[in-house]
């Protein structure tokens, strides 16, 4: 026996089935396939934003965990990636405006200095060739000139290097650490709003499970929804009727209180009896087999049946 809470309601299909003609109905009950909405990580609940009994749309907020220690670690990222995108940049614009005129006047200052120890030189070499000084003294002023030469061609290569941007090793190295903060960027994100979860189905409210102020775990559920997709509808035919079913085969379900019948559709068929005697099989006690079928009510009409409700079912 699979489902030994349905044994009289199978019982009670078996003996209708055993009547002349045809039976007025088969037996069964509505049951409920619920969703069991949790958060992803855990918290105090701050506000539960939805009550029992309360119908809600698809994307409407159901509850909202303290998100204080979220929303910091969200500022934390976000300084981060500032931080690090501003890093990047100055390594790719090489240095500012003011650093490269620093260097500049400093070059304009070797020139001239170069200029006067050439002139130095030319004037040492005239006086030399007519014996007014002596041979050392052109030495000198020939090195005093290539010592302005060098720092000539020191400050240029400074200007030059001044307008590149850092080398290509730093600026992959910068990029991947900006990839790293808009990932913990994404993740404080991510943790955020899992603090304010919505509904992705729209529905009844079942139940609420838990209360403001006390602690949920991840994964705990705290609002129970049953979406009108999920009702379906439990019988029980004799084997004989069981065979000849199909899924898609139309259904009327009848119920205290839902005034004409609900169209519904065969969705499933047990492949094995609910209630067997505990006997080998006979021709007597074939009609003594009922097999559990399942029917999904159509959805505008499946407000009306309650999970837990006993209803009557005819195959038309």
């Amino acid at each position: 026996m699979r489902h030994p809470a349905a044994a009289l309601i199978a019982l009670a299909a078996t003996l209708a089935a055993c009547t002349a003609g045809a039976p007025a109905g088969y037996q069964g009950y509505v049951e409920g396939e619920y969703v069991h909405v949790a958060p992803a990580v855990g918290g105090r609940l701050d506000k539960l934003l939805v009550q029992r009994g309360q119908t809600i749309d698809a994307g409407e907020p159901l509850f909202q965990l303290d998100a204080g220690v979220e929303r910091a670690a969200r500022q934390q990222a976000d300084e981060q990636l500032i931080a690090a995108q501003a890093q990047l940049a100055d390594l790719e614009r090489g240095r500012r405006k003011s650093e490269q005129d620093v260097v500049r006047a400093q070059l304009a200052q070797a020139v001239a200095a170069q200029q006067q120890a050439q002139q130095q030189a030319q004037r040492d070499e005239a006086q030399l060739a007519i014996g007014g000084i002596a041979r050392a003294q052109l030495d000198d002023s020939r090195a005093n000139l290539a010592i302005k030469a060098a720092r000539v061609r020191e400050l240029s290569g400074q200007l030059e290097v001044s307008r590149l941007p850092a080398r290509d090793q730093q600026i992959r190295a910068q990029q991947a650490q900006v990839a790293a903060a808009r990932a913990v960027l994404a993740q404080a994100a991510w943790r955020l709003d899992q603090k304010r979860v919505a509904s992705a189905r729209g529905g009844l409210v079942d139940d609420t499970l838990y209360r403001e102020g006390e602690w949920v775990a991840a994964g705990a559920p705290v609002v129970r929804l049953l979406p009108p997709g999920h009702v379906k509808v439990r019988f029980f035919v004799p084997q004989a009727v069981a065979g000849a079913l199909q899924p898609g085969r139309r259904a009327l379900v009848r119920c205290d209180g839902c005034g004409a019948d609900v169209d519904a559709t065969v969705s499933f068929i047990a492949d094995g009896p609910e209630y067997t005697p505990p006997v080998i099989y006979s021709n007597e006690t074939r009609a003594k087999l009922v097999f559990m079928v399942e029917a999904r009510p159509a959805a505008d009409k499946a407000r009306l049946l309650r999970p837990g409700q006993p209803v009557t079912v005819t195959l038309p």
